[in-house]
């Protein structure tokens, strides 16, 4: 039991991004053996200490490795097997560089931690010819330098929910023009409730996920929501047409086929968690406000609304804010006055007083809090905004839904071309994990927003630039 095992396992060198980035990713390469160089422990090490995230990871990491060595009965030199605690799917083994390394790169400065990782991956090559010797790291410098001196290496793309962002589900399907003749065999329609229901049977509904929407825009236009599949048979309801005026959410109609399918989830109590993306000016944070003050002022459903976001600044950080966690969080909320600005003008019969007077009710019902605060927290009966969620990563983002009780609706705004955070890309953001994680189940929607409509500059800019 050595390092020229087999030819046919990789043999995969962690650089210590990779562990702090996730602690667990030891685990993460099945029947392939792990190798890590002593500088990776060293600078393990030098990032324990503190309260961040990365300090947890680091810490976290080194009691995997305590618990991985230590149930070892080999020499560390034969490696340490990774299945611990009957962990099964994981048969490769762990080596600890326990030998100074006999290669030299001359070209690269010897003291840094990064050259010193990549002679260690010339050594293994050396010394294992036969087999495939890979260095895992986050960094794309030292990707660069390893490929310069012909070693391969790869990104660590075990946290990524999908390779690619434009696979992310849409929530919304266009049915084929022939739908209804393929369809229509053994189709029923009924009504319930003041709703239009149709059970359609046929090949497309296998690939239906409940909570999809569905349009067919041909000779008669169709919209539906996706209630039911079994097998190849599923239920459609019709959805509500909320860009009639008199169909109006506190004030506010849909502009765009996708805004009306926002807003029948956003205004269905069934669905506790909803999901919008979209670009800038496609309207998501105003659609959530108007139905989370129709349901909560009007309908009473909820009874407040709670509004916070990730405070990642897209410049320079100001400093310091003074004042209560209210005031603080007040210059990231401009959003949410902007919003309110437009809400309060579809107001227009009530005059100056009774505009003031919707303003200062709304102001006490919408709360302003920072993802600082959130653990440990329980939310009954409450509107709960997550906006910029893109920002968030995928923990993140479940201690926040995790803290929704009964009767409270969650809903996530962003946009994830429009991540401002540098340790999160598009298919590693929260928002594209809870996307991907939560669709097909009843209590879900998501509604992917394409259509800009905030105006004739914002559109083109965001087209042009």
């Amino acid at each position: 039991m050595s390092l020229l095992r087999t030819a046919t396992t990789k043999l995969f060198v962690l650089d210590t991004n990779v562990l702090m980035h996730d602690p667990s990713s030891l685990f993460r390469f099945e029947e392939h053996d792990v190798y890590l160089p002593m500088v990776t422990l060293e600078e393990l090490d030098n990032h324990k200490k503190g309260m961040t995230e990365v300090a947890r990871n680091a810490r976290q990491a080194s009691r995997n490795l305590e618990q991985i060595v230590g149930a070892s009965l080999d020499k560390l030199e034969n490696g340490s097997p990774l299945g611990i605690n009957g962990n099964t799917f994981v048969t490769g083994r762990l080596f600890l560089q326990t030998a100074a390394v006999s290669v030299e790169l001359p070209m690269l400065a010897g003291g840094k931690a990064d050259n010193q990782i990549l002679s260690v991956v010339a050594d293994l090559q050396k010394q294992c010819p036969q087999r495939q010797v890979i260095l895992v790291s986050k960094d794309i410098n030292i990707r660069i330098k390893a490929r310069a001196i012909g070693a391969p290496a790869e990104d660590y793309f075990n946290d990524q929910v999908l390779e690619d962002t434009d696979l992310l589900y849409t929530g919304i399907r266009e049915l084929p023009e022939d739908f209804w003749e393929k369809h229509s065999k053994d189709i029923e329609s009924w009504q319930e409730a003041g709703r239009m229901y149709y059970r359609v049977t046929g090949p497309i509904c296998k690939s239906l996920l409940i909570n999809e929407f569905v349009y067919y825009e041909y000779d008669k236009p169709f919209h539906a929501i996706v209630r039911n599949v079994k097998g190849n048979i599923a239920v459609l309801e019709v959805v509500k047409d909320y860009m009639q005026p008199k169909h109006s959410v506190w004030g506010i109609t849909a502009r765009n086929r996708e805004q009306n399918f926002a807003l029948n989830l956003l205004m269905d109590p069934e669905v506790d968690f909803v999901t919008l993306l979209g670009q800038a000016g496609t309207g998501k944070t105003l659609l959530t406000l108007a139905s989370a003050l129709t349901q909560t002022l009007d309908k009473k459903i909820y009874s407040e609304i709670i509004m916070t976001r990730v405070t990642v600044p897209v410049g320079e950080d100001i400093g310091f804010l003074p004042g209560t966690e209210e005031e603080k969080m007040a210059p990231w909320m401009g959003a949410l006055e902007d919003n309110l600005d437009v809400l309060n003008k579809s107001d227009d019969d009530a005059g100056e007083w009774g505009r003031a007077a919707t303003q200062d009710l709304i102001r006490t019902r919408i709360k302003i809090k920072s993802l600082n605060f959130m653990r440990g927290r329980t939310f009954l009966h409450k509107f709960l905004i997550i906006d910029e969620a893109q920002n968030l990563t995928p923990k993140q983002m479940k201690t926040l839904i995790t803290r929704a009780g009964p009767g409270t609706k969650v809903v996530c705004l962003g946009n994830i071309a429009q991540i401002d955070t540098p340790y999160l890309t598009e298919g590693s953001s929260g928002l594209t994990y809870v996307v991907d994680r939560f669709k097909g189940w009843e209590h879900n929607g998501h509604v992917t927003l394409i259509r800009g409509e905030r105006s004739r500059l914002a559109d083109f800019a965001a087209e042009a630039l």
